[in-house]
């Protein structure tokens, strides 16, 4: 009955062109880059993070997340480039998405303002191994009429734009411009158009603890997703905090910063009827961010004849 559910879930999901096809994840504060360009460059310092979730454990075929991103502020350019890789599983159907990215900054107000645009390719794949076309359904992915793996690949922009601040940021993006279609042997699927709003705001409390709330919210146009988050930072090193994403989940999340190096590690505790079949998700995230030091420019001297034997530099 399970693999009969799973299939079930499965087909939905790679037909279904209006659902909410982008991964989620819950510590999304460190997840910017792959949802929006415009963020390329924003920390003046060149950053990769590392995040892997597993949605619903224990659920059969649950979807299972590998991102990773990277980033870096480039002065000759006036912005900064980036690099998103992502591999996403669900059940039988897989996602390969590969993307880089380049935001134009300028200083506005008391921070700075990234235009940003990535281009490059998401390849869907699904396993038709355990899948049997004794009805001669067409939905059922085949290649050349037998069950077995079927992939497609196709083009991907994106469009953002990050303000930020010593105090607080902003962003405003829409991923899968193009609107791809991708072709899975007999069966197509096109990517929707994903649009994001993301802000944040930090506040000392005391001279100790600083108080860090964030919203996200996404959406389709067919539906809209919506997450508040908030951390508490002691001594700028170790934080906690909890999410709330409607109709979804509850999540507590721990964390450690130390020069340059951070982790983190989320629990999601689902509040919506899958919980029946779900042991929540866990999330863990890795990161490393550096400033590379400049070099000072070296001065030379040499004799001058006009100065009658003095040095000119």
């Amino acid at each position: 009955m399970k693999k009969i559910f799973t299939i079930a879930v499965i087909v939905c999901s790679v037909l279904s062109a209006s659902a909410q096809q982008d991964p989620q994840f819950s510590m999304n504060m460190y997840n910017k880059l792959s949802v929006n360009p415009g963020y390329a460059g924003s920390n003046d310092a060149i950053c990769g993070t590392l995040m892997y979730r597993d949605q619903w454990n224990n659920f059969p075929g649950d979807p299972k997340t590998l991102l990773f991103s990277a980033d870096a502020a480039i002065d000759e350019i006036y912005g900064g480039v980036g690099l998103n890789v992502l591999n996403d599983q669900l059940g039988l159907q897989k996602q390969l998405a590969i993307k880089v990215a380049y935001a134009y900054r300028m200083s506005l107000g008391d921070g700075k303002l990234g235009l940003g645009a990535d281009v490059g390719f998401v390849q869907n794949s699904l396993s038709g191994t355990f899948f049997y076309n004794q009805a001669g359904d067409p939905a059922i992915p085949f290649a050349s009429g037998t069950p077995g793996s079927v992939a497609g690949t196709a083009p991907d922009f994106s469009f953002g734009a990050y303000y930020n601040t010593t105090d607080y940021y902003l962003g405003l993006s829409t991923t899968h411009l193009a609107a791809s279609a991708i072709k899975y042997g007999n069966v197509t699927s096109s990517l929707a158009h994903h649009y994001y709003f993301m802000g944040g705001y930090k506040f000392p409390v005391n001279d100790n603890i600083e108080l860090q709330p964030s919203v996200l919210v996404k959406s389709d146009g067919a539906s809209t997703q919506l997450d508040i988050n908030a951390r508490a930072i002691y001594k700028n090193m170790f934080w906690g905090g909890v999410s709330y994403r409607l109709q979804d989940a509850i999540v507590a999340m721990i964390g450690l910063e130390k020069d340059g190096f951070k982790i983190g590690y989320s629990y999601d505790l689902t509040m919506s009827d899958i919980k029946s079949y779900s042991n929540g998700s866990h999330e863990i995230m890795v990161g490393y961010c550096f400033k590379p030091t400049s070099k000072p420019r070296k001065i030379t001297t040499h004799e001058n004849v006009r100065t009658l034997g003095g040095k000119q530099r």
